[in-house]
């Protein structure tokens, strides 16, 4: 049988398919698809509106309870389409009379290997913004799994969809821990065979060599700052951006503190997020901007204490200390465990240029992707573009835990 030359509809939809294979990350948050943007071509700076779900306070006795944070209220964020990424193919006119499988092994899969990469480590710039930390020390083990898993439950992560995404040395450690509790032979020997582990505490583990260490800031493991500012955190929140991010007001510390560095403030406690009720652990903070010294520490979450989104016991008190989590000037390896309401990723239909056949656009799973071919008649060559125009936001940061080991 004469071989047929591939169409762009058929390439568009080999590299989907792989490059979706391939996010393992992405592919586990959730994704939103906006096609309306294809009517006149979507570009960078548009917004999609996701909705975070709706969170509810209970009064007490006969009168209806009113007021800031009584009523029902539908919080949204606004995820912005900020990235373009795009891979470049060039192939002969030849190469095109290939069988899909030969091509696709030959161009598509080591250019949807490189792209797959490049969105990967562009969403997994969203760990930062990540509060709920466990701190492993030199090695990873299923305790300290278990400690993080605890952390999503007390955040009333839904019981499906749970997902522990591990760095390489991390996935290491584990597959040789818990190789026995795999009962069938052939899950035992997968462990071995490709260095995965399947499923088991509600976590379905892949292995990630994308996710980012992270260098904490010189301040860490003391407790040199201090809170400056009686009147820290709001009772209810009027948007999202009031659920995600805060600011505090610090004084007598003056060493470095770095991005993504994680702490606590004394007797500032995580609430049950239902009942309101003090769990008796304090709550922990990231840091979403580098500081140093006096001044405002931007952080997440927000410090709410009151109404249905409350997330501590109270506000903190003047003078009350800051403890960071790990040693100064340290690089932790981090692993992450979520569950996929954590945060979004957004795709938007490029336009298709008019003027030419060669060009397709497929969507598969809220990942949209266009392909654009020209043809060089001198040298016998079609040049090709694939991109994908994305946006990510993290939705609810208390659904995700972050494992940090040296």
């Amino acid at each position: 049988m004469a071989n047929q030359n591939l169409t762009p509809d058929m390439i568009t939809d080999e590299a989907l398919d792989i490059l979706h294979q391939k996010l393992n990350f992405v592919g586990n948050i959730i994704t939103d698809y906006d096609d309306e943007f294809a009517q006149e071509g979507a570009k960078i700076g548009n917004t999609l509106r996701v909705r975070h779900p709706i969170q509810y306070a209970t009064g007490t006795g006969a009168t209806m309870a009113t007021g800031t944070g009584a009523d029902t209220h539908q919080t949204s964020t606004t995820l912005t389409i900020s990235s373009q990424r795009h891979v470049p193919m060039r192939f002969t006119s030849a190469e095109q009379t290939m069988d899909i499988d030969s091509f696709s092994k030959r161009h598509i899969e080591p250019a949807m290997s490189v792209l797959a990469a490049k969105i990967e480590n562009d969403c997994l710039s969203m760990i930062d913004e990540v509060a709920n930390t466990v701190h492993c020390g030199t090695a990873v083990s299923f305790a300290e799994i278990m400690a993080g898993r605890k952390k999503l439950v007390d955040g009333l992560a839904p019981g499906v969809d749970h997902v522990a995404l591990l760095d390489t040395q991390a996935n290491v450690d584990l597959v040789s821990e818990l190789k026995g509790l795999f009962h069938s032979s052939d899950e035992v020997s997968k462990q071995y065979k490709e260095g995965k582990m399947g499923t088991t505490a509600s976590f379905d583990f892949y292995e990630n060599t994308l996710l980012p260490s992270h260098t904490t800031g010189v301040e860490g493991g003391l407790g040199n700052y201090l809170i400056n500012d009686t009147g820290a955190g709001v009772t209810g929140v009027s948007s999202s951006e009031g659920l995600t991010t805060g600011s505090l007001i610090v004084d007598t510390g003056t060493k470095t503190i770095k991005d993504g560095d994680v702490f606590t403030i004394a007797n500032v406690y995580e609430v049950q997020p239902e009942t309101k009720l003090s769990t008796g652990v304090l709550k922990q903070f990231t840091v979403t901007a580098d500081a140093a010294g006096a001044g405002t520490l931007a952080i997440a979450p927000n410090i709410i204490t009151g109404g249905a989104y409350q997330n501590v016991n109270s506000v903190p008190a003047n003078n009350a200390a800051i403890t960071f989590l790990g040693a100064a000037s340290t690089v932790y390896n981090q692993s992450l465990l979520f569950q996929k309401g954590f945060a979004c990723f957004g795709s938007a239909d490029l336009v298709l240029p008019k003027g030419t056949h060669m060009a397709s656009r497929r969507n598969l799973d809220g990942i949209s992707m266009r392909l654009v071919s020209d043809y060089d008649i001198v040298k016998d060559r079609v040049y090709t573009r694939m991109d994908v125009l994305y946006g990510f936001k993290v939705l609810r940061p208390q659904l995700a835990c972050k494992v940090l080991h040296t």
